[in-house]
This record gives structure tokens, sequence and C-alpha cells, in this order.
């Protein structure tokens, strides 16, 4: 796909004995959230680290925003950002001074003007002077999430950033992903659970054993199986649903 966003053909890399990547290939539109979904160990994370330059590949090309991963690694790394697994805020610092002192190391001009409007865009402005170690997980996790976007990268990894959350910091995580898609970003998200493949992804492609074993749409994925059967049952409410509302309107967070 010429004008993919991320291209990765052939990707292999193994660690002694250890195979983890058996050739790897997909290619992400821009503007897409693509869904990387695999058991633990299937091999995710060291893929992340080869797209955003941290490791090299044994074998196989990459292209991130039109630049190749080994060809051009440090036009890789001003295209991008990457959200690991644990949010790499400074908890000593308040939500807008963390912001800001990304946009000073960044060179840009208007930092604290950036870290306001950041702060606005994430729903974090009430809690802007409140130092980042009182923050709720998911408020954490979009603070994270708001420091990897400073400098506007257009792609943008998210190493199963809901790793550890309970389900309303979830939902608040899978809802800045959307925000991110609408706004242009490329996604690219790995994720061992399920539910959050169904629910954000245009694309999902299951990594398996070092390889991707399927790569579509839920719609493409869910036609290879055989129709259900047709049952008429009463519909109860899934747990997830009941927790929800006993706890009340996860938009209106105020820890």
């Amino acid at each position: 796909m010429m004008d993919a966003a991320i291209s990765v053909r052939g990707i292999e890399k193994s660690f002694k004995d250890l195979h983890v990547l058996r050739g790897v290939d997909f290619d992400v539109a821009p503007g897409s959230i693509f869904a990387l979904l695999g058991s633990n160990g299937a091999g995710k994370t060291t893929l992340v680290r080869i797209l955003s330059t941290l490791l090299k590949a044994d074998a196989g090309t990459a292209a991130v925003a039109g630049f190749g991963v080994a060809e051009a690694p440090d036009d890789v790394r001003r295209s991008i950002s990457l959200t690991g697994q644990f949010a790499a805020v400074d908890e000593v610092l308040s939500g807008r001074e963390n912001l800001v002192l990304v946009a000073r190391l960044r060179h840009l001009s208007k930092p604290r003007a950036i870290a306001d409007e950041l702060l606005a865009r994430f729903s974090l402005a009430d809690a802007a002077d409140r130092k980042a170690g009182t923050y709720s997980g998911g408020m954490r996790r979009r603070l994270d999430i708001a420091m990897s976007l400073i400098g506007d990268p257009p792609v943008i990894f998210l190493d199963e950033p809901t790793t550890g959350l309970d389900p309303q910091a979830r939902i608040e995580v899978w809802q800045t992903v959307q925000q991110l898609a609408k706004g242009g970003t490329t996604v690219l998200l790995t994720t061992q659970y399920l539910d959050e493949a169904e629910h954000l992804a245009d694309r999902i492609a299951i990594l398996h054993e070092g390889t991707i074993i399927q790569n579509g749409t839920l719609a493409e994925l869910k036609q290879l199986l055989p129709p259900a059967r047709v049952e008429y049952v009463e519909k109860q409410p899934s747990l997830e649903e009941v927790f929800l509302a006993l706890v009340g309107d996860t938009g209106k967070e105020s820890r």
C-alpha cells in the first residue's frame, strides 16, 4: 500500500534461540486505528520497539510515515510518539508542569499555551495544577498520551495502554484514542483484550507465534466462522454495565 502510514514486510526477530517474530506483514492506513491483538509473549511489544527504532530487526523492512525504519531512524522518531504500558509522567510535577517540560525539551515556542490546549483537549484543565501523583489511573494515562502528542506526530504507538486500569479508566482511554483518530492521527494499538480491539479498531491483526495469522475488519474476521444459530433469549446486563451504572457517569471524574 503505497500511501500506508505504516508498512511492514517480512519482519523477523530472534533473541538467541527464541524466535519472537517470524515474518510479519501488514499495512496501516493513515488516520486509522489498527489493533495488533495477541496473547502475552506473542511479540507485540518487540514489533513496536522495532517500528519505533528502539530495536533492530534481523530481517525484513518497515516504513513509518514514509520513512524507512532502518534507513532513516531520525526521521521516523520525529514522526512518531510511543506510549508504553505504564504512564511515564513525573508524579511530583503538576499536569501542566509535565506538559510544559516536554514542550521545552522539544524546543517548542509557547510551551504554556501548548500545555493549556492539551489540558483542555484531554479534559484535564480542572486538575492542571494538581500533582500528577494525585491523579486517577485514567487521568494519569490521559496525561501520558497528551505528553506524547506534543509536536503533533502523525503516528502514535500505544502499547497495551489500558493494562492495569479499572473499567472507568479504560473507557476514558478508549475515548481518547477515538478522538486521536478523528483528528487524523494514525494509531497502532497493541492489546491482549479482545473487547478493546473490537471496540476501537478499524482493522485487527492477530499475531500468533510470531506471524500475522489473520488481518481484517471486525466484520471480515467474523465471517471466518459459520453464522451463529439464532435464539431468542432475555438479554442480561454485563458486569461492566452493572459496574458503570453503580459508580456513575465516567465523564464527571473529579479525582
